[in-house]
């Protein structure tokens, strides 16, 4: 399983399309106008971390991912003691949203020379940090918690002397690529993407500072 995971906004749904898939597990109130802070994760957040992205990633896939396979992508990649490995690893650093004393979002940065020859051979900056993972959990959208954590995320990377941030998007997900492209990335190649054993089309941006 590749560790490389697209960064992760919602596909929108069509009008007078079901709902998109959810996770059983998110049950929590959602306030219409938190105050959000976004802040270093630590090692003792792994557990909620994971919950996070139990939720969020089944709603952020592509419309054809199968269930099992983002199953055992969540259980490969976003598990709890995944998290423990993210957050002890000194190339990778955790951002957490937290409102009301609850972690609603996250963004993991890693300051690494990309290892995949497609996204080598597109982004030209170097050296450079991958925005390897972004959610924000239903119900805050809109809020100002995605631009927070994009903020952030980026303010990490400049002050890392990067000279820019690379991320993967599905080519389907056009919601996502507006998104990124008004916090100033660009599609600057393409790349493959496995969830479980579905391999899926990314789009490669990148922001140069």
């Amino acid at each position: 399983m590749p560790d490389i995971a697209c960064v992760q906004i919602p596909f929108a749904t069509p009008p007078g399309a079901p709902p998109r898939r959810s996770h059983p597990c998110f049950t929590g109130r959602v306030s219409s106008n938190p105050t959000v802070t976004v802040e270093l994760a630590a090692a003792a957040d792994a557990a909620a971390l994971g919950e996070v992205a139990a939720v969020t990633f089944p709603l952020a896939c592509p419309p054809g991912a199968g269930a099992a396979d983002i199953a055992a992508f969540i259980a490969d990649v976003l598990s709890p003691r995944r998290f423990t490995d993210y957050l002890a690893d000194p190339a990778r650093t955790v951002l957490k949203a937290v409102a009301d004393d609850r972690i609603i979002g996250y963004s993991l940065l890693v300051a690494a020379e990309p290892t995949d020859p497609d996204v080598a051979a597109a982004v030209t900056l170097r050296p450079v940090t991958e925005l390897s993972k972004m959610y924000v959990l239903p119900g805050h959208h809109g809020n100002g918690v995605a631009a927070a954590l994009m903020a952030a995320s980026l303010d990490r990377a400049r002050t890392a002397d990067s000279a820019g941030v690379w991320l993967g998007v599905n080519q389907e997900n056009q919601r996502a690529q507006s998104f990124y492209a008004k916090h100033g990335f660009q599609v600057v190649g393409t790349k493959t993407f496995l969830v479980g054993a579905q391999l899926h089309s990314d789009f490669v941006m990148q922001r140069t500072f």
